[in-house]
């Protein structure tokens, strides 16, 4: 049964005309002329018996229609172009391996460490990719994910990579002239609460053996660098693990006024599809992973200060 799809060509030239508004500048972008724009457009019109576009004599506008579909068309048509340029740069190798990873985690923890594993397997590419919640693998081209959460992804097997043990932190000024705090008087500060971590503040305050009312209340950001920017801005108090600020807390941009944690509920993971459950690339890999986070826990890394870590 042949598929529902349209010409590429068509694609390619409605998402340069969505993307400029312009039938004219998307021919100078494509080197084609405005009359075979115009041709492409008509024609996937037709395919779809929708109205993409609504002439007038200014010019072209999207319809709705036509701005939903470009927004739809652009994902792909960069889907494929990755995909493609993947194949032309691997020679069709069976040596990449595609994981999605939590960004703070993949950029603060992981890449410093990649070096050493394409050193030990020169031959062998990972491309890393930010994704912060589950998806079918089935559509998606990634191998494998590096997780945080209950490790609960149906259809994967999931191996436990290591919990966090988080500590607020915050800007110096936001508390001068003092440097330290009780749990109290934090709870007294803005929260600056993570959207993917919704109970944080609530394990840390039952940590400390306070209950605070508020402690959902705040501004809230989705990744662990946003939240220690709003904190570097005066913004509020943050509860972030040690070891994603690093360089933060080295430089005294944030400081951590009461060095109290906790072991968090969740955790990071390494999660494979079940149908690739026994591929050895992968398998080599999340070997070396599981080594390297033994490493880092036993040398205290969780909770250690920057000087140490």
């Amino acid at each position: 049964m042949r598929r529902k799809i349209p010409s590429t060509a068509a694609l390619i030239g409605f998402e340069a005309a969505a993307r400029h508004q312009s039938f004219t500048k998307a021919a100078e972008e494509l080197a084609l002329t405005q009359s075979a724009i115009c041709r492409q457009i008509a024609a996937l019109e037709d395919f779809l018996g929708v109205k993409l576009f609504r002439r007038s004599r200014p010019g072209v506008r999207l319809t709705e229609a036509g701005r939903d579909y470009s927004r739809r068309v652009s994902v792909h048509l960069d889907e494929l172009e990755r995909d493609t340029l993947a194949v032309m740069g691997d020679h069709g190798a069976a040596n990449t391996l595609e994981l999605a990873v939590v960004p703070t985690f993949g950029t603060r923890w992981l890449l410093p460490r990649l070096k050493d594993f394409r050193r030990a397997h020169p031959g062998v590419t990972v491309n890393l990719t930010n994704r912060t919640k589950p998806f079918l693998f089935a559509e998606t081209r990634f191998d494998a994910a590096i997780y945080f959460g209950d490790g609960d992804w149906p259809g994967t097997e999931a191996t436990l990579l290591m919990h966090e043990e988080p500590m607020p932190v915050c800007s110096p000024r936001l508390i001068a002239p003092e440097r330290e705090l009780d749990a109290q008087a934090i709870a007294g500060l803005t929260l600056l609460q993570q959207t993917t971590r919704p109970y944080a503040w609530r394990e840390w305050f039952d940590s400390t053996g306070l209950r605070v009312e508020r402690d959902m209340t705040g501004p809230r950001f989705e990744l662990f660098t946003m939240l220690a920017e709003a904190a570097m801005q005066d913004m509020g108090i943050a509860l972030i693990p040690p070891f994603l600020i690093r360089e933060e807390l080295a430089s005294g941009r944030l400081i951590i006024p009461l060095p109290h944690s906790y072991r968090s509920s969740w955790a990071y993971h390494f999660i494979l599809p079940e149908q690739k459950a026994e591929n050895p690339l992968l398998l080599l890999f999340r070997d070396w992973l599981v080594a390297e986070i033994e490493h880092f826990r036993g040398s205290g890394g969780l909770t250690a200060s920057p000087e140490t870590v």
